[in-house]
């Protein structure tokens, strides 16, 4: 299987160099699951697109510091390459911004929460609709980095987990999309980089407990098979 990552983001943060661009850390964590996996990275930030969608089996859009509601050239262009891939039910990934581009780009809604920020190891539950991932009530915890949200899903989404901060925090589209806006790929070391690196933004208290969460067992090894069941099936 050939996964095209649509990078969205350049990590800037001093010291963060040993943990590579968002395609490298994506890469790795694919790997731990299933080595045999190989990737294409397209600088959609930089207007780079595959000539022909069949390049790849599958796409991932990543995070990014971008807001999909931003009125910028790359944003738009992103928004309809995601409505090529879906009219053609292409498989797609979308993690953090990538989750919240493809609901707004397929008729859903994001805003700036006015709840701040969301920063930190926290849960999300399945609901009864995600019975090919595991039981009602089952709890993931993801490592959490994101001011926007996720405020109405597409008409055709189907919610599959949510919590009380995060409700729309899981959803698919058909057979052919997948979002979550907990991230998958984010090295605890590196998160509290980026806290710190937000810290002002985020807020001291926010900040301390996001911190703090980070010592809290994740299970983005058990998402990633999820997502590689979903993308072969």
């Amino acid at each position: 299987m050939k996964i095209g990552i649509l990078n969205s983001d350049t990590v800037q943060i001093d010291g963060a160099m040993e943990f590579g661009q968002y395609p490298e850390m994506f890469s790795k964590i694919f790997w731990t699951v299933d080595p045999n996996i190989q990737f294409q990275t397209y600088e959609v930030q930089f207007n780079n697109y595959p000539l022909d969608i069949d390049e790849c089996d599958a796409y991932l859009i990543t995070g990014s510091k971008a807001s999909s509601y931003d009125n910028d050239q790359w944003i738009d262009d992103l928004k309809k390459f995601i409505q090529r891939l879906d009219k053609n039910k292409k498989k797609l990934i979308g993690i953090c911004f990538g989750h919240q581009i493809i609901a707004e780009a397929l008729g859903g809604s994001v805003r700036n929460s006015p709840n701040g920020w969301h920063a930190g190891v926290d849960s999300i539950s399945l609901n009864n609709n995600a019975y090919n991932y595991g039981e009602e009530g089952k709890k993931y915890n993801l490592v959490f980095s994101h001011q926007d949200e996720v405020q109405t899903l597409p008409h055709n989404a189907t919610l599959i987990a949510g919590s009380e901060t995060c409700p729309n925090g899981m959803f698919l589209i058909e057979n052919h999309i997948f979002c979550t806006q907990g991230h998958i790929e984010l090295d605890k070391k590196f998160a509290r980089m980026i806290y710190d690196f937000r810290k002002n933004q985020i807020g001291n208290h926010k900040h301390q407990h996001a911190c703090e969460t980070l010592t809290m067992q994740t299970d983005e090894h058990e998402i990633v098979e999820s997502l590689l069941k979903f993308l072969k099936k």
